[in-house]
């Protein structure tokens, strides 16, 4: 499968190096995911395709994924724009796109991707299946060298994250395609990882319930000492991501801000 990458000249605290969108080329172009708006980004796609994408398919309403589709739409008014919906996020940062649901295909020069809905990053989060050649866009649900942020008190769900790695495992993929670092050579053995790693973080969270630590701060303080400040409000949410998990299965109960073990 033929696929150009395109930089979104957008590196950040939170972005790292930045993003990855890409180009599926055909008679209609497919653009995954819109950027952030920035020149060199718009420049550097009409290099590869003057008449613009075809279509734009965004992966989820974080900023840095779809907030470039005005920028795209005003350069290119043709460019029609697609998404999972998001009701609380999607009218501050698209308009005019059409809904795609889980089992929808997306047609390009080189066959369907399938859309994939895998929420747990964010509610409306989708990766995109090309089956023949088995590569996936992924766009925020893994990337090298790093675990995935699950922003728990914005929309994230580490069960729902959990259940979106084992979807993409159990389909086999040779290659997967990040928003954020190189390409992903051997997805299932990150996806392992990742599920071995959660499992050994939730077994942490829930020693430190049991030691009778009852605030997200507290757990916090536990499993992330020397930490620096600036670090400190995504491990909060890593943390309650999975105090939410272990509630989700009737492991913990939260009381106003306490947090006990269920036994």
């Amino acid at each position: 499968m033929l696929i150009l990458p395109f930089h979104a000249a957008n590196p950040g605290p939170f972005t790292g190096d930045g993003n990855w969108t890409y180009v599926v080329p055909g008679d209609e172009p497919l653009l995954i995911d819109a950027g952030v708006g920035h020149p060199s980004h718009l420049d550097a796609l009409t290099g590869a395709m003057p008449a613009g994408p075809a279509q734009v398919v965004i992966t989820h309403a974080h900023s840095d994924h779809a907030s470039g589709a005005p920028a795209i739409a005003g350069r290119w008014p043709g460019a029609r724009f697609s998404k999972f919906p998001w009701p609380a996020e999607d009218p501050e940062v698209v308009t005019g796109w059409t809904q795609i649901s889980d089992g929808a295909s997306v047609p390009t020069g080189q066959g369907n991707l399938d859309v994939l809905h895998t929420p747990g990053h964010s509610p409306d989060h989708i990766a995109l299946w090309h089956a023949e050649s088995r590569t996936i866009f992924v766009g925020d649900l893994m990337q090298l060298g790093s675990s995935v942020f699950i922003p728990a008190s914005k929309g994230g769900s580490l069960a729902d994250y959990l259940h979106s790695l084992r979807r993409i495992l159990a389909l086999g993929p040779a290659r997967a395609l990040p928003a954020h670092g190189p390409a992903i050579d051997d997805p299932s053995a990150l996806i392992t990882h990742y599920l071995n790693h959660r499992h050994q973080r939730e077994v942490q969270v829930l020693t430190a319930l049991e030691a009778g630590l009852a605030t997200i701060d507290a757990i916090t303080a536990r499993i992330y000492s020397g930490l620096t400040p600036t670090m400190l409000p995504m491990a909060r949410e890593s943390v309650l991501a999975h105090l939410q998990k272990l509630e989700h299965d009737g492991l913990a109960r939260r009381t106003a801000e306490q947090w006990t073990v269920v036994r």
